[in-house]
């Protein structure tokens, strides 16, 4: 083993996941390695081609996710001229909110042969905009009831952020909700895979999620 140490970042992007490795000593940027996702953005079709979807839609699917770190974690480790003992720490993110419904093992529900023709099974991107009617509805009924966490967004609930997205599928696609056992950001599954430890970030939830540290989630 060397004496020098290695970290490894994954962006996962909105068509590719990029990785750099750096040296922990120095900060060097020592190589880089990205792989492009299976299918994209499905903004047009599912997978299997004929299943349309709706416009204003973004969606991607998991494993895409699985593969593309599959590939540029060992691709980087190669273009680097190192060995993988030498990799001491792991770190990944994504643009929010990005999130799916997932069963009680934590498997994406679109990953599942039985839900695999329903858009809503599917990871929604942060550049999902299907339920903006979902948005003014929470702002809607954040102002009626004076919810505190509005103050932190500027008055708005965004359709890019989390509940607006539940909220559709829940409207939309009542059988995808009730099978979720729960949702989760892209975020915060991708740590849980490669681990087996569910850790909710607390930047996503902030962020996307109405969270705060003192008064935790917007009341029910």
């Amino acid at each position: 083993m060397s004496s020098e140490k290695y970290a490894i970042g994954v962006d996962f992007g909105t068509l590719s996941a990029r990785a750099v490795l750096v040296n922990v000593r120095t900060g060097e940027e020592v190589a880089i390695a990205d792989s492009a996702y299976r299918h994209g953005v499905l903004d047009r079709y599912l997978p299997d081609g004929t299943t349309p979807v709706p416009a204003g839609w973004a969606l991607q699917y998991a494993g895409d996710y699985l593969e593309a770190i599959a590939a540029v974690i060992p691709k980087a480790v190669e273009n680097a001229g190192i060995s993988v003992d030498d990799v001491i720490a792991l770190g990944t993110d994504f643009t929010g909110s990005t999130i799916v419904p997932v069963d009680r093992d934590n498997t994406p529900l679109c990953m599942r042969a039985e839900f695999k023709a329903n858009p809503h099974a599917y990871v929604k991107l942060w550049k999902h905009h299907g339920a903006q009617q979902e948005a003014l509805a929470v702002t809607r009924i954040a102002k009626e009831r004076g919810e505190n966490f509005l103050q932190r967004y500027g008055g708005v609930v965004s359709s890019e952020m989390m509940l607006p997205k539940v909220w559709q599928i829940l409207n939309e696609a009542p059988d995808i909700y009730e099978s979720a056992d729960s949702f989760i950001e892209m975020c915060d599954w991708i740590p849980l895979y490669l681990t087996g430890n569910e850790r909710r970030s607390s930047c996503a939830a902030g962020y996307r999620a109405l969270w705060d540290k003192r008064g935790g989630y917007p009341s029910m």
